[in-house]
């Protein structure tokens, strides 16, 4: 004990350089290295081994090899323990040192003989020495600077490690509270607000914790929908009841421009003049061919849901925004944003916009006067302002031979024999319907409109119109004149694409309308239904179409493609017109007077009428018995009768079909006077097969049965 206790201890310089130069690991048996602390505790560790071996446990005379044996077991297990224990601690000396380092400005100074400059551990060394710490526990030379040992050189390259390390990790969080201070604020705000207003009124938080917001509460327009349908016409109703009729849990939202709820508008130039009702105008119901009444709206009121109740009802429904326009489309962000500023995000998106009637560029340009005394004939309040002036002028004049023309003449002309009232009508075709029908049917028609009490004016093509007086003077590039009180111009219809611009949609060059593919789609969330939709016909190719019954079919499609159908357009629509009770026609396909034709005929019965029609339909809107079905098979038998021939001026065209050819295949069939065929002919365009004799395709039809 006295030995050990006089032994020097190495000065800690020593110690490096010795274990830098190799020599000097062991001196006199003993590690140079080891702390006085260690070295007296081995040595009463042996001292009390040989007591025990003294004792009998290991022999008198084996005593002393069983202790060196001990022993050397003993240092082994020691020195890796230590050898561990120097692992685990040069981290923390590394700390310690950087703290030193650290702290050693703000350190008071030395006292006593440390402050005499007395030698020694305890007065000179880095901080693990004056704690007397072990060499082999101190941090290694590759933590540690290569400085003097105890200088201020150790451990600076740690030190300047955790310096940036900490530098970092103030920037971040100072970067990320300032990026989140905006948000956080607004949450904050927010859940303010919100509790304010829970406090307010209690009544809103009873409601909303039985699952349901107060009425109060709910916005007037949700923020969010799933499916969003622009255009309240046909084609956006037959979406909607698609979508539900595929998904009956879907919340759909219409918003239209019109001020009434979806409508079907072929009534408003055919049915409706007919009714002997004089509230018509107000009721808007009317009896069909068959005698049955019925209303123009598709559903009443009570089938829809309110518009700030459709985020909430349990199982969904069908919602119209009416009398609102949207003005700006967000393709990107899926928002639209109203003519009141309304912004409303959606899932899927129906563009179901419809048209806009064409006007004359010389009416355009003949001034107010003029346009006061105008109707472009299109929508519920077209309709009862044409009828209320139907009663107080003495001449309508319409301008237009088409469909929509031709009925309206012929409406007219019906209460034109009744009241005195002067019908006329005026078109720069030969004949009604003359891009529709071939020449000889459309100067047959034409007749038959003049029968009517229409005095028809074909080959006249305007040229200005003024007032003259207190009536409308026409002026005709032939030079004839025409005095009205009242003008209607039926001449076509103007696709609404107005939304094509900000949305970045494609319009087609050549037919107007959104540009889709076969399944409506225009971008993967939105579709395109109705008169605005120029589409691909699988069959026919790219067309775009204006009529009832397209509206339905493409309305129907687009509603199950949103809903994940991913089915093409390939159901041909079909469209009709009725002049009158006792003439009406349907069509389908390509039909363009431009085309070749091939007609055949026969003699009429009483059953072919389009009052017969509906008795046995049961509708007056013959596009609401169409399905989808087509005839499952269309057999011809082979016949040597010759080509039919085209009817001679002044035959009686009863009944009878007209076949368009293209390339020698029909690519478009008319029914005149024949109902409920459609199927047939339907089917006889998609197989679009050449026929070497349509008489027997003809037969078809059954057109010679009594």
């Amino acid at each position: 004990m006295g030995v050990e206790s006089r032994r020097r201890w190495p000065d800690p310089a020593t110690v490096a350089v010795a274990r830098r130069s190799g020599r000097g690991r062991r001196r006199g048996g003993r590690n140079i290295a080891a702390p006085p602390q260690r070295r007296r505790g081995r040595a009463a560790a042996r001292k009390g081994r040989r007591r025990r071996g003294a004792g009998g446990q290991w022999g008198a005379g084996g005593g002393a090899r069983a202790v060196r044996a001990v022993g050397s077991g003993r240092r082994e297990r020691v020195r890796r323990e230590a050898t561990g224990d120097m692992f685990r601690c040069r981290m923390a000396a590394a700390a310690a040192g950087g703290l030193v380092c650290a702290l050693r400005p703000l350190s008071p100074a030395p006292r006593g003989r440390a402050a005499a400059g007395e030698s020694g551990p305890a007065a000179s060394g880095n901080l693990l020495q004056r704690w007397n710490v072990p060499i082999k526990l101190q941090m290694s030379r590759q933590v540690a600077s290569s400085g003097v040992p105890g200088g201020k050189g150790d451990s600076s390259v740690f030190v300047l490690i955790v310096g940036l390390s900490t530098l970092g990790a103030g920037a971040y969080v100072y970067k990320t509270l300032r990026e989140n201070k905006e948000r956080f604020t607004s949450r904050v705000t927010t859940v303010t607000k919100r509790s304010q207003e829970n406090e307010s009124s209690p009544s809103d938080t009873d409601a909303a914790s039985q699952g349901t917001a107060a009425p109060g509460a709910r916005p007037e327009v949700p923020s969010h929908v799933p499916f969003l349908l622009i255009g309240g016409g046909t084609a956006a109703f037959a979406a909607a009841r698609s979508i539900r009729a595929r998904d009956p849990g879907a919340r759909v939202l219409i918003v239209s421009e019109d001020p009434a709820l979806p409508y079907m508008r072929p009534p408003l130039s055919k049915e409706l003049w007919f009714s002997d009702d004089p509230n018509v105008t107000e009721t808007l119901r009317f009896k069909q061919w068959n005698g049955k009444e019925r209303s123009i709206y598709f559903q009443p009121p009570s089938f829809y849901v309110p518009v700030r109740d459709l985020p909430f009802v349990e199982n969904g429904g069908v919602a119209v925004l009416c009398g609102k326009k949207v003005v700006h489309m967000d393709v990107r962000g899926n928002i639209v944003k109203l003519s009141d500023g309304t912004q409303i995000s959606y899932d899927k998106c129906l563009i179901a916009t419809g048209g806009t009637p064409r006007n004359l560029s010389a009416i355009e340009r003949a001034g107010k006067d003029v346009q006061q005394r105008l109707t472009l004939f299109r929508k519920i309040e077209d309709f009862k302002c044409l009828e209320k002036i139907s009663r107080e002028v003495k001449s309508v004049t319409i301008i237009g031979g088409g469909f929509l023309g031709s009925e309206l003449a012929c409406a007219l002309g019906r209460r034109a024999q009744t009241r005195g009232l002067e019908v006329i009508q005026l078109f720069p075709e030969s004949g009604n319907m003359g891009k529709v029908l071939p020449e000889y049917l459309s100067n047959w028609t034409t007749e038959k409109v003049r029968k009517e009490g229409v005095n028809v004016m074909p080959n006249a093509v305007v040229k200005s119109v003024s007032v003259c007086g207190n009536r409308l003077m026409i002026k005709l590039k032939d030079g004839r004149k025409v005095e009205t009180d009242h003008i209607v111009a039926a001449v076509g219809l103007e696709p609404n694409v107005e939304l094509a611009k900000s949305a970045g949609l494609e319009v087609d060059s050549d037919f107007g309308g959104f540009r889709v593919n076969a399944e409506l789609q225009a971008r993967s969330n939105i579709w395109v239904a109705g008169d605005a939709a120029c589409f691909y016909d699988i069959k026919l190719g790219r067309r775009r179409v204006e009529h009832h019954d397209h509206a339905v079919v493409s309305g129907r499609l687009a509603g199950e493609n949103m809903t994940g159908a991913a089915k093409p357009y390939w159901h041909q629509s079909m469209f009709w017109s009725d002049l009158g009770p006792n003439v009406g026609y349907e069509a389908i396909g390509l039909v363009d007077s431009s085309l070749p034709t091939v007609g055949v005929f026969a003699k009429a019965t009483a059953k072919d009428t389009p009052k017969s029609a509906t008795e046995q339909s049961g509708t007056g809107i013959r596009s609401e018995s169409e399905t989808e079905a087509e005839a499952s098979e269309v057999h011809i038998s082979p016949s040597f009768s010759p080509t039919p021939q085209v009817p001679k001026q002044g035959e009686d065209y009863g009944k009878g079909v007209i076949f368009y050819l293209r390339d020698k295949v029909v690519v478009g069939i008319v029914l005149w006077n024949i109902f409920n065929r459609m199927p047939i002919a339907r089917k006889i365009i998609k197989d679009g097969e050449e026929h070497d004799d349509l008489n027997e395709v003809a037969k078809l039809f059954n057109i010679h049965e009594d």
